[in-house]
């Protein structure tokens, strides 16, 4: 994938090009309504001049009414068309760049289900929030105003110059001169603002992921009265997001002011060297007039460019940010995989696996696992915290790529298999509960189709949720939200009649009854024993009384399995499980 590190509007212009690409002919068209506007706003100071030089010289003779009509006449046409071109462009940028956002989120978001596991280990979920909406959004609007802003005054600065040659060249190189010293200091600031304005959307994302994960740990830091330790950290990214917006922020901001004193300055220039010549007889009144106007035209747009700039800066942060993670790796492509499993037994084999994190493959987490596991087997992985038992789980399910051996499920390799047959395979329990804000029955039917009242009641009734349920304001179509009051249990149990509903071949629990009281954990399994009946299950536990009754145990330590066999089995050996088992008896008496 093409990488690219600079922020600077040069390298972000060419890739968005590319990106809008079915739309770069509306765009062009846009771009020169935008410049055609700026040409009719050109010509009005030329017949204004030339209106106050009639007048000047009817002043003893008596004016000619007719012409000066003409020309307003004239002057209100070209006006009316300046406007109408203005108001065309603005519509049409509006919509590409709003369809041109609208494809990108879209993009984010099918993105997101392409990168690997590890892209997620190493950028926070508010940073990748922040590309999909602040970036978005910010770049949007960037190229709706500053871009078509950036054309018209360019366009007006080298018509009014060509304007005020042809009109009187002395005082067109007096404005040139005194505009030109405003022109390099303007450069030289926006040399050294870009940094600042791609560390303000930096800091702005760090600041997202660390509100994000606050606000859905609150009440843990609260109960870890942790308030003031969490107020520290923000108060630190709030500032590197205040001193990069102070920083940008000033220096585009003294951009403008910049250029009102270059046009001043100017304007000063203008009228008394015009004075001069005419009173020498040199040049007429109206070439006065004319060159005042085309002197705040000319100083104007350099003030709309520099300030269009700075918008442009702040959105291609935003676009490399954006292209960043759309340009990220991703994961193999898995097109040419035809590997089938017409008939699924359940049978698992792990041979001498071995595995380490893509960003620590110093620090190697399985060493050698190997187990067969039989069809319709009731598999448990005991072990301490950080044998390995959930990154085992991880591989099996190809959330990340083993580095070493095999694993097969009825003879054929996973990775013969695409990621999606592998997960179909499989229903999961995690420890940590997903709901979203939805009813009960779309949480509990979720990617599902042709789901019964009939089923959901079946399920609710083998997990104990029936009475939960019937008790809610409107059944299965309550609906769940941050505001509902529902406990981590229930949480717990509806993700696991989830899985009950999808029926897969095989089964994974990760602590599925990690935030059941003990009476649920026992609903739960006897729930659990009819839903692995007939099907390979694969059950993490770190309560090792709730896995007594599994065909086989398989005891991890340090990455290895050091132990296997059944409950009866290992407490007979006396080893390490056995230690385990005994010990959870200590402490709970």
């Amino acid at each position: 994938m093409r990488k690219n590190k600079d922020g600077g509007i040069r390298t972000a212009v060419p890739r968005l090009s590319e990106y809008l690409h079915g739309d770069i002919g509306v765009v062009i068209l846009a771009l020169v309504l935008a410049a055609l506007s700026a040409v009719m706003t050109i010509i009005g100071p030329n017949k204004i001049g030339d209106m106050a030089t009639i007048m000047s010289d009817g002043l003893l003779g008596g004016i000619d009414l007719g012409k000066i009509a003409k020309i307003g006449i004239f002057l209100a046409a070209i006006y009316l068309l300046s406007a109408l071109f203005g108001f065309v462009q603005h519509y049409i940028m509006a919509v590409v760049t709003l369809k041109m956002s609208y494809r990108m989120r879209g993009e984010l978001s099918e993105k997101i289900n392409r990168v690997p596991q590890k892209y997620f280990n190493t950028h926070t979920q508010g940073d990748i929030l922040s590309r999909m909406t602040n970036d978005v959004s910010t770049l949007q609007q960037g190229l709706t105003n500053s871009l078509p802003t950036i054309i018209s005054a360019a366009t007006q600065f080298v018509g009014c110059l060509i304007m005020m040659f042809a009109t009187q060249w002395r005082l067109a190189l007096i404005s040139l001169a005194v505009t030109f010293v405003g022109m390099g200091l303007v450069v030289l600031i926006m040399s050294r603002s870009q940094r600042f304005f791609a560390a303000r959307q930096k800091s702005l994302g760090e600041l997202n992921g660390f509100v994000e994960e606050m606000y859905s740990g609150h009440e843990v830091v609260r109960i870890s009265r942790a308030e003031r330790k969490v107020l520290s950290h923000f108060d630190s990214l709030n500032a590197a997001v205040y001193d990069a917006n102070w920083r940008s922020q000033f220096l585009s901001g003294v951009m403008q002011p910049l250029m009102n004193i270059i046009g001043n300055i100017a304007y000063v220039a203008v009228c008394v060297v015009g004075s001069i010549l005419a009173m020498n007889g040199t040049i007429e009144f109206g070439v006065i007039v004319s060159f005042i106007l085309y002197v705040r035209l000319f100083t104007t747009p350099l003030t709309q460019i520099a300030q269009g700039m700075t918008n442009m800066q702040t959105a291609s942060a935003s676009a490399h940010r954006i292209f960043d993670f759309l340009e990220s790796e991703e994961m193999a492509d898995e097109s040419e995989k035809t590997a089938e499993l017409p008939e699924i037994r359940g049978k698992v084999s792990f041979e001498h696996v071995r595995f380490s994190y893509p960003d620590t493959p110093d620090k190697v987490i399985i060493n050698d696992f190997s187990a067969e596991v039989c069809p319709g087997q009731k598999v448990a992985i005991v072990g301490p915290t950080g044998a390995g038992k959930t990154t085992m789980v991880n591989l099996l399910m190809r959330f990340y790529e083993i580095g070493s051996g095999k694993i097969k499920i009825d003879g054929v390799p996973i990775t013969e298999l695409t990621r999606e047959k592998v997960h179909e395979l499989f229903s999961m329990v995690l420890q940590d509960t997903w709901l979203f804000e939805g009813t009960v029955r779309e949480n509990l039917v979720y990617n599902m189709q042709g789901i019964t009242d009939e089923q959901l009641e079946q399920v609710c009734r083998a997990c104990g949720l029936d009475k939960f349920v019937h008790s809610l304001p409107n059944g299965f179509d309550t609906v769940l939200s941050e505001s509902a009051s529902i406990s981590a249990g229930q949480k717990q149990l509806l993700t696991i009649a989830r899985a009950m509903l999808q029926n897969a071949p095989m089964l994974i629990l990760d602590e599925a009854t990690s935030s059941v009281d003990t009476r649920t954990e026992l609903i739960i399994q006897r729930a659990m024993d009819e839903l692995t009946k007939g099907r390979t299950s694969f059950v993490i536990a770190h309560r090792l009384s709730t896995i007594k009754n599994s065909d086989l145990i398989l005891v991890m330590k340090d990455g290895d399995v050091i132990e296997s066999g059944t409950h009866n089995e290992l407490m007979e050996r006396g080893g390490f499980y056995a230690e385990l088992y005994n010990s959870q008896f200590e402490q709970a008496s």
